[in-house]
């Protein structure tokens, strides 16, 4: 009987400890593998969100990075501005894989600028990887959000 007793006290104690240990990750903001939402945005002019978001492995643009990208393109053109397109990737993989990765995606974005009559010499590449985080945590929401590509005003 003691030994039941016992164990039923350890099925318990585990289960308490897994659930605390478990996080649970907001659906808000995000369709499928795609963070979607507008926490982490900042803005290149007024109602000109500054970044794309891709899904895992992917640098393939989505129609709301399209829409994002075709905005930045009349603000650049007008504006007579230059760019820096940062390419970035989450925490997983390696270092090696996640700069080729952000470059890809930057690449991806600048491409699309191009074709939408933005020069290429208003526009540089760069890619940081998973050096700057948006979100440091470890969670499928951080992730969704730091697997982007970034435009920034040139100094």
């Amino acid at each position: 009987m003691f030994k039941i007793l016992k164990n039923t006290f350890l099925v318990v104690i585990l289960g308490i400890f897994i659930s605390a240990c478990s996080t649970t990750a907001k659906k808000a903001g995000k369709v499928g593998d795609v963070y979607t939402g507008t926490d982490t945005v900042k803005y290149l002019a007024t109602g000109v969100a500054d970044r794309v978001f891709f899904a895992t492995n992917s640098t393939g643009l989505t129609s709301a990075a399209k829409t994002t990208l075709t905005k930045q393109a009349g603000y650049i053109k007008s504006s007579k501005i230059y760019v820096v397109i940062e390419g970035h990737a989450d925490e997983r993989g390696t270092r090696e894989y996640n700069l080729a990765l952000g470059e890809r995606r930057a690449n991806a974005a600048r491409d699309y600028l191009m074709a939408k009559g933005v020069a290429k010499s208003s526009i540089k590449v760069i890619s940081y990887g998973k050096e700057r985080p948006a979100n440091t945590d470890s969670s499928k929401l951080a992730w969704s959000q730091n697997r982007r590509s970034v435009t920034v005003k040139a100094k």
